[in-house]
């Protein structure tokens, strides 16, 4: 944060402790990486605009509650609200279990990049309508 490369978000449970939390980042996509049928309605540049999730993590006592779900939902509205321009907000799955929870969260894959997701702002706007 005080380097200006990502912000925090915390979730401040109501006994004060910290639940969780996420960051937030402007990054690019090549547009060889975005699926084919994605990339037909984009300018031919050789990178577009994304956010990225830099990480979302949550205490483990508190799993399995719908926490992580508000986590997720609380950073696809601040970037569908923002006045910043971004195709899509990526994310990085740590492991099968995170993988999982964002392809629930209709992201897709990047083709050659299973582990990297990406939902596109378009589909998360309408989300928020």
């Amino acid at each position: 944060m005080r380097r200006h490369l990502a912000t925090p978000f915390v979730i401040v449970m109501p006994d004060d402790t910290i639940g969780g939390f996420y960051t937030l980042l402007s990054t690019a996509l090549r547009l060889t990486e975005l699926p084919e049928d994605t990339t037909k309605r984009l300018p031919r540049y050789p990178l577009v605009p994304a956010t990225l999730i830099g990480r979302l993590a949550l205490d483990r006592r508190f799993h399995g509650q719908g926490w992580g779900s508000f986590l997720l939902l609380d950073a696809l509205h601040r970037c569908a609200t923002s006045d910043l321009a971004s195709f899509a907000v990526v994310v990085d799955a740590i492991d099968d279990a995170a993988l999982s929870f964002y392809l629930h969260a209709s992201f897709l894959p990047l083709p050659d990049s299973p582990y990297r997701l990406f939902r596109r702002m378009s589909d998360i706007e309408a989300l928020f309508r």
